[in-house]
């Protein structure tokens, strides 16, 4: 079987910046264990699946799997799989995409980039110590949590946020959690890192769910609904926010840097 993939660098000005994510087009869905084999072989922090939709409620079908588990929302991956679709597709403008865990999501186009639709994950304060703890803290501002399994920890500075030296091990004991560590910006907004060991993920590169959970939390805190972001990862990623009602919206371009063919077996 010859399966179509893309690699898509998303939230990235130029190649090698960003997040990466693999973007696959299929006929019909696979069996899991055939798609969970193909991220792990990709190795990159998210393949996306696209199955176009037998309905009018939606352009395609769409599922993440990291290299170990399938994921209840990736942002990156939408992004790209929206750039995947929109650059081979001049006349569309918008395309919906039905998820089984995050509800619709779709990614449209503006200027020379495009707005992802996510929802809006507002987290509640909750002492997270062990994260803390695996983090090398002494102690956090706020730390806050998301019942999808989101930890938010804020810092003052952008400065502590850059020098973070996590313990790994310890984050991934704490099981399949994203591990959001936030601070007031220098050239942005805010600043963030974020850590996923336990989904086979140390340090993600650019993390679109992230967001959504920190968007409502700093918009409240800002005291306005928009705002620019960097996530401080080696790659590093760059995006706008908006809060709109229930849905944070993301701005952020994509380049293509490998297109392909998967031979499976």
């Amino acid at each position: 079987m010859r399966l179509p993939f893309a690699q898509i660098d998303a939230f990235a000005r130029a190649p090698f910046e960003g997040n990466p994510a693999a973007v696959m087009p299929l006929d019909a869905w696979l069996d899991d264990a055939v798609l969970q084999a193909i991220a792990a072989e990709n190795n990159l922090s998210e393949t996306a699946f696209l199955l176009a939709a037998e309905d009018n409620d939606a352009d395609f079908d769409l599922r993440w799997f990291t290299p170990t588990s399938e994921v209840v929302l990736c942002g990156h991956a939408t992004l790209a799989s929206g750039h995947f679709v929109l650059s081979a597709t001049p006349d569309m403008d918008r395309v919906r995409f039905r998820t089984r865990k995050a509800g619709m999501l779709d990614v449209a186009r503006a200027g020379a980039g495009y707005e992802l639709s996510l929802p809006a994950w507002g987290p509640s304060p909750k002492p997270l110590p062990a994260i803390v703890t695996a983090l090398g803290l002494d102690g956090a501002k706020e730390t806050l949590w998301h019942e999808h399994r989101y930890g938010l920890i804020v810092l003052d500075s952008a400065a502590q946020v850059l020098a973070l030296d996590p313990d790994y091990r310890a984050l991934a004991r704490e099981g399949d959690v994203l591990t959001i560590v936030t601070a007031p910006g220098g050239e942005t907004d805010i600043v963030s890192r974020v850590f996923a060991p336990g989904a086979g993920i140390d340090e993600d590169p650019v993390t679109g769910s992230a967001h959504a959970v920190m968007v409502p939390y700093w918009a409240k805190r800002l005291g306005r609904d928009t705002m620019t972001a960097f996530q401080a990862s080696r790659r590093g990623g760059h995006l706008t926010c908006r809060l709109d009602g229930d849905r944070v919206v993301l701005g952020g371009t994509c380049v293509t840097v490998i297109e392909g063919t998967f031979l499976l077996g």
